[in-house]
């Protein structure tokens, strides 16, 4: 249920005012349906007939109509042979020529294109299972890999629609055991002692889980990546995202900043009415399928299935699991706003259907900065801090949402929130430098962001903007594309701002509905709930110490000078650095896509090797020369590199493990309790009945990520201004982060913008006395310029 509200100043509301017009608002409804219904059926069919087209039927048609009508030579053997059909079709003896003849053309026509579309489909599956382009540089690719390029390219259909590609793309193959077991003592060695009782009693373990269990469980994986779409990814969703019982904001939802510099204005609610416009249209670009799918070197599709949840979604909690609440577009038409602790809903497109213009959302946004700044103490702190809730352990939240929210006003209020598009914060106080940014975009200030909402869109009064992102439903790289959407048309000053920063009036006037301000009935419970929610949520923020820094001595044009891969050369920085720090390697985790596959999500590269660990020790050793050192820099890169590679062609072993003990799990009555953050899982799983209980797998996935580390994507429109042009420089964004995934570890999240500059986002945990960001960040770039003389004295 929502409450208008009265204010001064009021934006222009549409009211009924006589029942011609009711009849109006019915028939653009029905409009508005048939619109949906069209696109609807259109993509369905592009969808259900790529790589071929319906033009392909129609030719095909046209051309068996042809050769049927005309009397040439060369075509009477073929028109023999169809005219033998119509006594198959039951066509009568006396049917004219031309009727018979377009009729045959259609069912054979049809019929070949059946053909034509499966074949086509099959065979660029099988074209795209290929991997061999991926270890090769693009100037430098063998001809067979430019054979298969330019196969793709025929084989592929014209103008793919957002998922026009998915039913071509491979499906992920489940890895040997063989392999897996391999790789997993191969990237465990380098931490252990070889002569120590822990690293024996690891590879007697392994060896017993591959004599005993481990095939009975691969027998049932490779069935079940027989029928399903992806072997592990809804096991994924489910038991290490939706079944985390940790308080999402830190543990789970990631951040992603604005442009490092630049802003197009400095008018919050002008930057903010943009930012919502452009991510409608990027939104009506999704649903109506036109946003043009990734493809990576301009020819190999990555799977987009994660964009369907983007928008109108939200994280339901529940006591042992939470559920993804999904809202059709035709029934979530609005947003959520929230100001100093009133939340508004905001209908965001017009009587006519059409996405409300900037200058209309600016105005919308200006009257709730208004309302709810002259009205500041009409209703109590508790209401005011309801968003806390979400921010707190997901039993907890999910009981007092079962015994507060279950009916009447807030039940109306919290279906209004939970169907919204996305949600936005107009936060009321700046946040100037990026570190202190950031840390609210993570986690706010304990009472301003609702952490379950799929998107939230926090603004500060000077201009600035970020997102917090819940993870469940998708990973980075899908919001980090829907920033740089927004980013990429400020950037290039597509936006119609005036002189003065605000929105130029347009002659055309909108009509929109005025905003509603949410209730909330309090009672002595709730108050105590809300209270202990925010208290719970301010001691985590407390608890984190985040660093965000710009690195700008170098960027990927030194390392790529140096013919190293960027991200491997980072990778091997931050072992350095690490060991600097902590005086001993760690298990470091880096997170790799797999959407090279069909609903692929992510997989895991294990940085530490035996190469990297030989490097970091020759690196602090003084006997060794420079030529030493670099010559096992190189070779740890390359094995980093290749590993790299092979996670992204599914050959991980994390996500194999994490599978084989699901289903070691799976034979009998399971309860479980997962603890996520945003990029690895420490799962355990306490099986009461038949399930095996496999200490192996228990412990190989339980062993701590202390190092958590992920690169952030960039450039994923064409369209982005060139990171490289002096004259954008200021425009380059920082990416994002998110928390430390051990207690006592590090989380470095890295964007790499161009040749001259690197962005570092590190956290870790202020409570542990062994993490210090701030001198791990100052540590990391010391590394990086120690790195760059090394190098450099043996050019």
């Amino acid at each position: 249920m929502a409450e208008a509200c009265s204010a001064a100043k009021e934006p222009r509301v549409h009211q009924l005012r006589s029942g011609e017009e009711y009849q109006q608002d019915i028939f653009r409804e029905w409009r508005r349906s048939v619109v949906r219904r069209f696109y609807r059926t259109r993509n369905l069919l592009k969808n259900g007939t790529w790589p071929a087209s319906i033009w392909n039927l129609g030719f095909m048609v046209l051309c068996l109509s042809v050769c049927m009508l005309g009397d040439w030579d060369l075509v009477r053997p073929i028109n023999a042979r169809l005219l033998i059909l119509p006594a198959y079709l039951y066509i009568p003896e006396g049917c004219p020529l031309i009727l018979k003849s377009i009729i045959v053309s259609t069912v054979v026509g049809f019929v070949f294109f059946l053909v034509l579309l499966y074949v086509r489909r099959y065979m660029l599956r099988g074209l795209l299972a290929y991997r061999g382009w991926m270890y090769e540089q693009p100037k430098t690719q063998s001809y067979s890999t430019i054979l298969w390029g330019v196969l793709v390219k025929v084989v592929s259909g014209y103008s793919p629609s957002l998922y026009s590609c998915q039913r071509s793309l491979p499906r992920m193959p489940v890895p040997t055991v063989q392999e897996t077991l391999s790789r997993l003592l191969k990237s465990l060695r380098p931490l252990y002692d070889e002569n120590s009782k822990e690293w024996k009693s690891i590879c007697k373990n392994a060896e017993d889980f591959e004599k005993s269990l481990a095939h009975k469980l691969q027998r049932v994986l490779i069935l079940k990546s027989w029928w399903s779409q992806n072997y592990v990814t809804d096991w994924w969703e489910k038991y290490v995202y939706l079944m985390g019982r940790s308080p999402l904001p830190i543990n789970s939802n990631y951040y992603i900043m604005d442009q490092s510099y630049f802003m197009p204005t400095t008018f919050q609610t002008a930057r903010t009415a943009n930012a919502v416009y452009q991510y409608l249209k990027f939104k009506q670009l999704i649903d109506r399928e036109k946003l043009e799918p990734l493809l990576i070197r301009r020819t190999i599709p990555v799977c987009m299935a994660q964009y369907e949840r983007v928008f109108s979604t939200t994280r339901i909690p529940g006591e042992d699991n939470d559920t993804l609440y999904h809202v059709d577009s035709a029934l979530s038409k609005h947003l959520v706003v929230y100001r100093k602790g009133y939340m508004y809903k905001v209908d965001v497109y017009d009587n006519q259907g059409k996405i409300l213009q900037p200058q209309s959302i600016e105005k919308l946004l200006q009257w709730i900065i208004d309302d709810a700044d002259s009205e500041l103490d009409s209703i109590s702190d508790s209401a005011k801090s309801i968003s806390a809730l979400t921010g707190i352990e997901r039993p907890t939240w999910a009981k007092v949402r079962a015994e507060q929210f279950s009916s009447g006003v807030n039940k109306d209020s919290l279906d209004i929130v939970e169907s919204a598009i996305f949600c936005v914060t107009l936060h009321h106080e700046n946040r100037d430098d990026f570190s202190s940014r950031a840390k609210f975009l993570m986690c706010g200030d304990g009472k301003s962001i609702w952490f379950d909402k799929s998107l939230n869109v926090i603004t500060f009064p000077n201009g600035r903007m970020g997102l917090n992102c819940e993870h469940s439903y998708a990973d980075a790289p899908v919001l980090a594309h829907l920033a740089e959407y927004n980013m990429t048309e400020e950037s290039l000053e597509l936006c119609g701002f005036d002189e003065k920063g605000h929105f130029i009036d347009s002659d055309s006037q909108q009509v929109f509905v005025k905003p509603q301000r949410l209730v909330w009935e309090m009672n002595n419970d709730l108050s105590t709930a809300i209270k202990s929610a925010q208290l719970t949520v301010t001691q985590n923020i407390n608890d984190i110490d985040l660093i965000v820094k710009e690195f700008n001595l170098y960027g990927k044009g030194f390392m790529k000078s140096c013919k190293i891969s960027p991200d491997a050369y980072i990778q091997m920085a931050l072992q350095l650095t690490y060991y600097r720090n902590a005086g001993k390697f760690a298990l470091t985790y880096e997170s790799s896509m797999t959407r090279l596959y069909l609903l692929g999500r992510t997989d895991t590269v294990r940085s530490v090797t035996t190469e990297s660990t030989k490097f970091v020790r020759a690196y602090f050793d003084k006997e060794k020369s420079a030529q030493e050192k670099i010559t096992l820099l190189k070779r740890a890169c390359d094995i980093h590199q290749t590993q790299y590679r092979d996670a992204m062609n599914g050959k991980a072993i994390d996500r194999h493990l994490f599978a084989l003990y699901v289903v070691s799990k799976g034979m009998g009555y399971v309860s479980y309790s997962v603890a996520i953050d945003c990029h690895l899982f420490v799962l355990y799983v306490v099986s009461k009945g038949m399930g095996y209980e496999c200490d192996f797998l228990k412990h190989a996935l339980t062993i701590p990520w202390t190092l958590s580390t992920s690169q952030q994507p960039q450039q994923q429109i064409p369209t982005s201004p060139d990171c490289n042009n002096i004259e954008f420089q200021n425009v380059l964004c920082p990416g994002g982060g998110f928390g430390p995934v051990s207690d006592d570890g590090y989380g470095v999240s890295y964007m790499i913008p161009g040749d001259r500059k690197l962005f570092f986002h590190v956290s870790s945990k202020i409570s542990t006395k062994a993490t210090n960001s701030s001198l791990f960040m100052d540590q990391l770039f010391d590394t990086f310029r120690e790195m760059k003389e090394l190098l450099e004295s043996q050019k």
